[in-house]
This record gives C-alpha cells, sequence and structure tokens, in this order.
C-alpha cells in the first residue's frame, strides 16, 4: 500500500473539519441573528480498500478468517439545522412578532413564496406588513366589511388602512339584568297620617279660620307631588278639610273625591270625635278618607290624630312612616343613527304586593312597572312604559315578549329600541337593576393595532370597539430540514421539504404568535466553542498525520542516496 494512501487520508480529514469550523463560525457570527437556526456537521467514513477478504471456517478444523480493509479517509455526512425553539426578547412593540411552536411565517417577496422565523415586522406606506429587514410582504386572510375572517387558507397580503372609520350604529336591543327585592314595599303613597293641634282661638271668619299643611305624595311611578290639606273653621268644635295636589311642574291634578270632608272635636278632650259623619270608634278600624288620582294616585287620608285645644295651631304629617318610595333605576348611554349618545333612563317601580299564599288563582307574585324616560331636549319616547309581573319562583311571568319604546332624537332617524328584561329576576335580596349588554355605537377612528397568540390583528377604535382586520397565518413541513436557506433568515421549499401546511395560529398549527416579543437565535455559545475545541483537534491529528507520512516518504526517497 502507498503511503500516499495516508497523505490523502489526513487530506479528508483537514478538509472536512475544515467544513466544521465553517459550520461552526456561522453558528458563532449569527449567534444575535433573530429567529436563527444553528447548524451542525456530522462525519462518515468513506470507502475502504480491501487487502485481504475473509474465508468460511473448513470441515477439517481450519477456523475462518476475517477480512481485511484499510480505510481511505473520511467525508460530510451531513449538515442538519437545529430547528429547537429560541428564547423571547421583549420588545414592546405590537409589530414584533415570536413563534411559540414550529410554525413559520408565510412571506411574500417579488412573488417569491419564503418561510422565516424572524418575526421584526412593520407597516409600510401602503399599509402592507412587511419584514423590516428586506420588504418581504406577511401572508395570511384579510376579513371583510363585517369584520369577520374567512375560513380557509387563502393567502394574501395584509393590508390595514390607517385611517379606517367604524360607523356609528343606532342602539336598538338593551338586555338589562339584577334584583327586584320582594321585600320592597309599594312605590306610592298609601297613607298619609296628619297630627298636630288646631287653637281653639281660630274664627270663623276668614282669615282666621284655616291652617294648611303640605305633605309631599308620590304615584306609582314614584313621581312626587305636593299635596296640601286646609283645616277651615266652620262652627264651634267643626271643620272642613279640604285639599289641593300639584304636580313638579306646578300644574293642578284632579283628585277624587272633591268635596270637603267635615270633621268635629270633642269641647272637653280635644279629641276628634268623627270623620265625615263617621264616628271615631276606638274598637274600630279609623274611618279614613280615600284620595285617588291619575298615574296610580291612591292614598288613605287620616286626620284622626289632629287635636282641638287651646294651644297654638301647629300640624304636621307622615306618609308611610316616612318611608323612602320604592323606585329602582337603571342608567345607559344610547346611540343614534349619527353616532351621538344619550342618557336612557328605566326606572322600575312596584305597584302590587304579592298575592295571598291562599290565592291559587294567581301565578304572579307581585307587580312592577317601568318606565323609560331621556333628558329633556334629547328627543321624544313613546310606548315607554309599561308592567313586569313575576312568578313565585322570581322568573318573569309577564312580558312574554319582551316590548319595544320608540325613540326620535333630535337631528338623527328614529329608532325602536327593545328592551330585554330576561336577565331581571325577583328574590329575597335587595334591588339593583343595570344593563347586562346592548348593540350601537358612535363612529370610531383607528387608534391602534394588537396581534393576539392566534394571529388575529385587532384593531382598536376611539369608540372603544375592537374589531378582527386580519389573520396573520403559519406554515407548517413535514422535513423543515429540507428546506434551503436564501439568507436574510428566509428559507424555501424544496424537494424533499414536502409541500407546506398552512393553518391558523393555535390548536391547529400548534404554533401560537407572541406580540411584542423577538425569537433569538438558539445558538448555544458553550456547545459551539466546545466543538471548536473539538475542530481544532481533530485539524491538528489530522495535520499530524500528513506530516508523519511526509516523513516517511522522505525517508524512502533517502534510500536511494
Amino acid at each position: 500500500m502507498s503511503l500516499l494512501n495516508s497523505l490523502t487520508t489526513g487530506v479528508s480529514g483537514l478538509r472536512n473539519h475544515q467544513t466544521m469550523m465553517d459550520v461552526i463560525g456561522n453558528n458563532i457570527a449569527n449567534v444575535n441573528s433573530l429567529g436563527y437556526k444553528g447548524s451542525r456537521v456530522s462525519f462518515s467514513d468513506t470507502f475502504s480498500e480491501m487487502v485481504r477478504y475473509g474465508t468460511n471456517p473448513t470441515a477439517n478444523g481450519s477456523g475462518g478468517t476475517n477480512t481485511f480493509q484499510i480505510g481511505l479517509g473520511m467525508k460530510v455526512n451531513s449538515i442538519d439545522r437545529n430547528w429547537n425553539q429560541g428564547t423571547f426578547e421583549n420588545t414592546g412593540i405590537s409589530t414584533d412578532l415570536g413563534l411559540q411552536g414550529s410554525g413559520m411565517f408565510v412571506m411574500e417577496n417579488n412573488g417569491q413564496r419564503s418561510y422565516s422565523r424572524a418575526g421584526a415586522f412593520k407597516f409600510d406606506a401602503n399599509g402592507t406588513l412587511v419584514s423590516s429587514q428586506n420588504g418581504a410582504k406577511v401572508m395570511g386572510k384579510m376579513a371583510n366589511s363585517a369584520y369577520v375572517l374567512p375560513a380557509g387558507n387563502n393567502l394574501e397580503n395584509i393590508t390595514i388602512d390607517s385611517n379606517l372609520k367604524l360607523p356609528a350604529v343606532a342602539t336598538t336591543n338593551i338586555k338589562w339584568g339584577g334584583n327586584l327585592s320582594s321585600s320592597s314595599t309599594l312605590t306610592r303613597s298609601e297613607k298619609c297620617v296628619e297630627s298636630g293641634n288646631l287653637s281653639t282661638s281660630l274664627t270663623t271668619t276668614a282669615p282666621d279660620n284655616a291652617k294648611a299643611i303640605t305633605s309631599t305624595i308620590y304615584d306609582e311611578s314614584g313621581n312626587s307631588y305636593k299635596f296640601t290639606t286646609t283645616y277651615t273653621k266652620t262652627a264651634d268644635n267643626a271643620f272642613d278639610v279640604t285639599y289641593a295636589m300639584k304636580d313638579s311642574s306646578g300644574a293642578d291634578v284632579t283628585l277624587t273625591p272633591s268635596a270637603a270632608v267635615p270633621v268635629t272635636f270633642d269641647a272637653a278632650t280635644g279629641k276628634m270625635l268623627t270623620i265625615n259623619g263617621t264616628a271615631i270608634d276606638p274598637l274600630s278600624p279609623i274611618p279614613t278618607v280615600n284620595i285617588t288620582g291619575a298615574n296610580g294616585i291612591n292614598f288613605d287620608l287620616d286626620p284622626s290624630a289632629v287635636t282641638q285645644t287651646s294651644n297654638s295651631s301647629l300640624l304636621s304629617s307622615s306618609v308611610n312612616a316616612n318611608r323612602v318610595p320604592t323606585v329602582v333605576s337603571g342608567t345607559l348611554k344610547v346611540f343614534d343613527s349619527e353616532g351621538n349618545s344619550h342618557s336612557l333612563t328605566v326606572k322600575y317601580t312596584k305597584t302590587a304586593e304579592a298575592v295571598s299564599a291562599t290565592d291559587t288563582t294567581s301565578a304572579t307574585d307581585a307587580t312592577w312597572s317601568w318606565t323609560a324616560s331621556v333628558p329633556s331636549g334629547n328627543g321624544t319616547l313613546s310606548n315607554n312604559s309599561g308592567t313586569i309581573t313575576f312568578n313565585s319562583d322570581g322568573s318573569i311571568a309577564t312580558p312574554k315578549d319582551f316590548p319595544s319604546i320608540s325613540y326620535s332624537p333630535n337631528g338623527a332617524a328614529a329608532q325602536s329600541i327593545q328592551l330585554d328584561f330576561g336577565g331581571i329576576a325577583q328574590t329575597i335580596s335587595n334591588s339593583s337593576i343595570s344593563p347586562l349588554s346592548q348593540n350601537g355605537i358612535a363612529a370610531g377612528n383607528l387608534l391602534n393595532l394588537n396581534v393576539d397568540q392566534n394571529g388575529k390583528v385587532i384593531g382598536v377604535f376611539s369608540n372603544g370597539e375592537s374589531k378582527d382586520l386580519a389573520q396573520i397565518m403559519v406554515a407548517n413541513f413535514v422535513n423543515k430540514d429540507g428546506l434551503v436557506s436564501t439568507g436574510d433568515n428566509m428559507f424555501v421549499q424544496s424537494a424533499n421539504s414536502g409541500i407546506p401546511t398552512i393553518a391558523d395560529p393555535g390548536s391547529d398549527s400548534g404554533t401560537t404568535i407572541q406580540s411584542g416579543s423577538l425569537e433569538q437565535s438558539n445558538v448555544d455559545l458553550s456547545t459551539e466553542f466546545t466543538q471548536m475545541i473539538v475542530a481544532q483537534r481533530g485539524f491538528q491529528a489530522n495535520a499530524k498525520v500528513v506530516t508523519t507520512a511526509d516523513s516517511l516518504l522522505q525517508e524512502i526517497v533517502n534510500l536511494v542516496r
């Protein structure tokens, strides 16, 4: 065998360890390249020279012999890329995107489709999302005019108009929720008890013949009225009780009965003897006067505690024992067709108590009225009142079909707003009502863009709305080692990579997107430096083989001198 074989064997080791150093050097050079995946070299031996073939054992007892072979050097077996996940660096820039998983961004530049793990993206002058390093366009899906993302994986450029606006949408539905307490008392005033003294010094001649007192009375809707009772002396120990009522605007309210109610007093004790001709009997109910009027005004007037003595005239009253009327309200902003907001208040008042536990003819447990209103000057409402009745289990008995109010805002188109009371119940808990949801928005300008983990590009608008504008897609390959690097952290498909599978980020692709982060190189410097030492020693050892073979050849040459 020629010594030249050992020279060529050593040279193969030198050359291939140099290749190993080239790979290590490239890994170290890209230690800070975004999304870079390190490579490694693996070696194998080459053909071996056959010195002698082996033989079989013989029948006469000779043993078999092995084959003798001498290797002829080594070669690069493969250069493989390490596709393990790199670490993330937080940047706070919403268009910096990192991939968690095996997927790759789909890019396109001058008609060439490529794939990348580097997610440093920006919007260009046309509003197209591109790579900041080479302008390659990021591919995905665009939402339609209703901001709905299409199904499938048809790819297109992701282009967002920075001047995008959301049109105003008028409110057409409001869902209410909460509780109206079953222990609430009626909202309307039920009883007005007057007390005090009418002086015996009062005459039957005006203006020294009368004394008045004013009380606050509430109707079924919780509206307040000024109720004035006047005691006018008509004879010794006798007075006529007259009354009048005005609403909050000062207009008179017609009451029934309208006739004066005569009362008389005991001259000796000063106590009231009769009311409207009926004697006051301690063993019988007090003969009160029932007063009714518009809007559910219905209360009893009880003057029996008024006395007539020589003391000064001084009257006072107590309506429903000075309790606060039951009024539960909820307020929210509704929008008209021009996008203007208006405060809509729906007020709930209790109008009927629960039925008796022994009453099996009625399914309802209580009745509440509701009234919708807007501030003065904000337009007009119609069909804006009604009632709600509850079953004994607290669920709504009526209305089954939720009502719609008609609203005519100033300067905008008339609209119908459905009031969905389905979220309201009646239990023993405290009353609390609030809107659960509503439609309708003001017009809005695009303020900001966010990208979620599923790759959806979400527009945030000045009216508080968020809409899906696009979705970034990712590609997976059966054999990513088959991809061909083209520089700029880009790869292209090859014959052995397989056809890319395009899917939404998330469970479909096994890859999620981290917005505001960039994937760093997965090169481990400690491993690379260790491999560098291995490559250096391998190179030195092969160089020694070459120099030793050269010395032997020199000795052979010297034999002829």
